[in-house]
């Protein structure tokens, strides 16, 4: 069937259609529409040329370099400056360096806390002098303009459900479990214990055998492991608060020759490294919190701070991530990042 068409009722549509446009104030001009300009203007005059710092606990760590990647990414594309510091997981150096940025006075700090008191005088001071303050992944017990990261109660509980669901009643597992955290004093280890543990106090098969600090290093969970793989050759579960720490108390249990007996269980930023213990057989499940949705959340954090014209201080935002269980099934792919080279500082203008 042929269709005909009226060339008129085509051209009064598209008067129609254009006078509709020009109605919404969406009207073409040249190079673009009006709308279009004025937001692009407001937008980079909030973020063009603004300076964002980043403040690790050090560089050289996949999941510090990976959020450092993103936010300089993110920032050169927009204009900004970007400076990032190394205190080399040196507290007093760590200390030294933000009071030197704050004095540099940057628009936003993005800072990592080794701990819940060490830095926050210094958070503190920075917003009383007019920067806006983005706590990483380990909040301080100074509530500044946002937190970013894992919420560390749910990861806790998460991953006691799952030990319970091993080891606990009705499985005719020990119910022996081990625990590895970092820093006892950073919110990591605090929040996550605490979760840990109200999941665990509520099955009486569950009894922790040990309870250690190794201080996010993989040599001390590897020593600590050990001993408590010898003095418990039953352990049904050993739960870690970080991958690259996690992987040395595996490696203790596969040298007992225990590592298809003892389910490994261990949180972290979800690199190629962590994927690796996943589909070598070292960790038994991995709950990832992905460090690069982190980073991007971190620049969207500092980005929602400049535009919104907020006194530094004034306001508190929370930008959580969600926890994702990785095992053989989905370790690969899109779910393990690649691990990147520390970032440096940039300047575009």
């Amino acid at each position: 069937m042929t269709r005909t068409y009226s060339w008129a009722a085509v051209a009064t549509s598209v008067a129609i259609a254009g006078w509709g446009l020009q109605a919404s104030g969406l009207a073409q001009e040249e190079g673009g529409t009006k709308t279009a300009h004025e937001l692009r203007a407001d937008y980079d005059k909030d973020l063009k040329g603004k300076k964002i710092a980043f403040l690790p606990i050090a560089t050289g760590v996949p999941l510090m370099d990976e959020w450092g990647r993103v936010i300089k990414t993110e920032a050169e594309w927009r204009g900004m400056k970007f400076e990032v510091r190394d205190p080399a997981q040196n507290p007093a150096a760590m200390q030294q360096a933000l009071s030197a940025l704050i004095d540099e006075k940057p628009d936003v700090i993005v800072v990592q806390n080794p701990s819940v008191t060490l830095l926050m005088k210094e958070l503190k001071r920075a917003e009383s002098q007019g920067i806006h303050v983005v706590q990483m992944n380990m909040s301080s017990n100074y509530k500044s303009d946002a937190f970013v990261g894992a919420d560390w109660y749910e990861v806790g509980k998460m991953l006691a459900e799952d030990v319970v669901k091993a080891c606990g009643t009705g499985t005719g597992g020990s119910g022996e479990v081990q625990i590895v955290q970092g820093e006892l004093t950073a919110a990591a280890s605090v929040d996550q214990i605490a979760g840990v543990m109200d999941v665990f106090n509520k099955d009486k098969t569950i009894k922790v055998v040990s309870n250690q600090a190794a201080l996010w290093d993989a040599n001390k969970a590897l020593d600590i492991t050990a001993t408590v793989i010898q003095q418990h050759p039953n352990l049904c579960a050993s739960v870690g608060f970080w991958g690259i720490m996690q992987s040395g108390a595996a490696q203790a249990i596969r040298n007992a020759g225990k590592i298809d007996q003892v389910k490994v269980y261990a949180s972290g930023e979800g690199s190629q490294l962590d994927c690796d213990q996943v589909s070598q057989g070292n960790f038994y499940k991995f709950l990832s919190y992905t460090a690069t949705e982190q980073g991007h959340d971190a620049f969207i954090a500092a980005e929602t701070l400049l535009q919104s014209g907020d006194k530094p201080g004034s306001q508190h935002r929370e930008f959580y991530t969600r926890p994702v269980w990785l095992d053989k099934s989905n370790a690969s792919g899109a779910n393990c990042y690649a691990v990147p080279k520390p970032p440096t500082s940039t300047a575009s203008n």
